[in-house]
C-alpha cells in the first residue's frame, strides 16, 4: 500500500517523498517498511507513542471521514454493510471540496 501512496504523492506533486511521519502501529515498524524507507533514502519521523496530538491534521481528517460516513449511512437509512462504500464517497467528496489550507483549492487539484 505504501508504494502506491508513495506513487501517487509524488506524481501529483511532482516531488521525491523525502520524509514520513507516522504513529508507532506494528505496520509502520516493521522490518520490511524501515528497509523499505531505508531503500529509497526517506526519513522517518515516528509520533510518541499514544500522542494523537503530533498527528493532528490527520487525526481531524479522519474524524471527519468517520463522521461524513455515518451521515450518509443515517440519512438514507442504510445498514452497516455498506460503511466500506460510504467512507470511499466520504473521502471522494472531502477530496473535491475547497480548503482553506489550500487558498480555496481542492485536494484533488
Amino acid at each position: 500500500a505504501i508504494k502506491r501512496v508513495q506513487a501517487l504523492a509524488e506524481s501529483e506533486s511532482g516531488r521525491k517523498l523525502r520524509t514520513l511521519r507516522t504513529d508507532r502501529g506494528g505496520e509502520f515498524t516493521s522490518g520490511s517498511f524501515t528497509a523499505y524507507c531505508a531503500e529509497l533514502g526517506v526519513s522517518r519521523h515516528l509520533t510518541a507513542p499514544y500522542s494523537p496530538q503530533q498527528n493532528g491534521v490527520v487525526e481531524r481528517r479522519n474524524g471527519t471521514v468517520v463522521g461524513m460516513a455515518r451521515s450518509l449511512l443515517k440519512a438514507k437509512g442504510v445498514p452497516g454493510e455498506f460503511w466500506g462504500e460510504a467512507v470511499t464517497t466520504a473521502v471522494f467528496l472531502l477530496n473535491r471540496a475547497p480548503t482553506k489550507s489550500l487558498d480555496g483549492v481542492t485536494p484533488f487539484e
